[in-house]
């Protein structure tokens, strides 16, 4: 159980890692894109003796995911560390939607990847790519076994009045209408890591996570267990992100079919892709926000209050809904690089046990706490590793039918 493959499918693109589970190092990685336009590309970069590494990158059509992944396997052989040096134990997916089925990781037999597809209909941005990938792999590495690791199911502990939606009943059972949660991989894995960090047992901790990137979510972790979570049936509801809206009175949606003759499809690209940071400043980047924010300009700057006014909004929450907590963590892209956001999210909560240490706030890189040293509530900045927890559930996964 040395070697595992972590594939992260999207539907024109793939991620990939190759992981030694003996010391948990990355041996490879790469991207394979534009599958299926005129000209794909694919970039890999393998891991030699001595940490130096090998990049390959080329470009030329690649018709589909099972030639991208011929491409990469390619890219394997002659590019560093090939696959026969390395033979795989394990491929560890990527999958959005478990739905209510797949509450843990789960080997991939025919059955549970006509599932996953079927499960598209709660996820039809991603769960079709997700197969996609899979069906791909599976061809690709016919022996090996695969594993599919859900982000919907760390949060699976929910109980019912945190997961249910307040509508017909029947008809919410019948079309699988409730909170699932996402970006559960990354809360698995952060909160975890944080307990390490301080060298405390995990089942001791009540936490809250804060995974804020381009997509960004809210956990309530309490021992290790997801307890409460901000993002809903889809990836849609919650916090302000990069171009999706988060929450929104779902009567804004009545009121722009009737008014501005929307349909299901404008409206859906209108919350997912054209709304977040995307609708109030035209950026989906808050590296972007953040610097126009600094050169005066007011509509960024809005747009940076209204997204620490929600992150506060769950933040407090989820503080009464643990009854207080022993550890906040800041994690992704920007929970990880954004000190000045850090610190607006935090301010004034002195009174919560909660207070920041401005310089230990103003150091970048790895894992670290940034809460001053009289702060009754920990305060960490973790890096996430979705890709090594997709590893390690593979991984678990499958010694478990050995």
């Amino acid at each position: 159980m040395t070697y595992v493959l972590v594939v992260n499918s999207g539907s024109s693109s793939f991620k990939y890692q190759l992981i030694n589970m003996a010391g948990e190092s990355r041996i490879a990685s790469g991207l394979v894109e534009r599958i299926g336009e005129p000209v794909g590309r694919a970039i890999h970069t393998s891991v030699i003796e001595g940490g130096e590494s090998v990049r390959s990158e080329i470009e030329r059509p690649i018709r589909d995911h099972g030639e991208g992944f011929q491409v990469m396997m390619d890219a394997f052989a002659t590019a560093g560390t090939t696959l026969a040096e390395t033979p795989l134990s394990a491929v560890g997916h990527r999958v959005v939607q478990g739905g209510e089925r797949y509450v843990a990781p789960t080997i991939i037999t025919d059955e549970v990847a006509r599932v996953i597809n079927d499960l598209s209909e709660l996820a039809p941005l991603h769960n079709p790519a997700n197969y996609q990938g899979i069906v791909a792999a599976r061809e690709a590495f016919p022996g090996v076994p695969h594993v599919a690791v859900f982000d919907t199911a760390f949060h699976q502990t929910m109980s019912a009045e945190a997961y249910t939606y307040a509508i017909d009943r029947e008809l919410a059972e019948k079309h699988q209408v409730r909170r699932y949660g996402f970006h559960g991989t990354s809360h698995k894995y952060v909160s975890q890591a944080a307990a390490e960090f301080l060298g405390r047992p995990l089942a001791d901790l009540k936490q809250v996570v804060l995974h804020l990137g381009n997509g960004a979510s809210v956990c309530a972790v309490d021992g290790g267990v997801s307890r409460e979570t901000s993002m809903g049936m889809t990836p849609l509801q919650g916090l302000v992100m990069g171009t999706r809206s988060g929450d929104i009175d779902p009567s804004v949606l009545f009121h722009l079919a009737r008014t501005a003759d929307f349909t299901i499809d404008d409206l859906d690209r209108l919350l997912n892709r054209q709304s977040g940071f995307m609708g109030l400043v035209g950026t989906g980047d808050m590296r972007d926000v953040e610097t126009m924010a600094e050169e005066g300009n007011a509509e960024a700057q809005l747009a940076l209050d209204v997204y620490v006014h929600r992150v506060r909004h769950y933040l407090g929450a989820y503080l009464v809904h643990l009854g207080g907590a022993d550890v906040i963590t800041f994690t992704a892209g920007v929970g990880e690089n954004a000190p000045p956001l850090r610190e607006e999210i935090l301010k004034g909560l002195e009174w919560l046990g909660i207070k920041l240490d401005a310089e230990r706030n103003a150091v970048r890189g790895g894992a670290r706490r940034i809460s001053a040293d009289d702060s009754a509530v920990e305060v960490l900045v973790i890096p996430t590793d979705e890709e090594l927890e997709i590893a390690r559930q593979a991984r678990e996964t499958i010694s478990g039918t050995l």
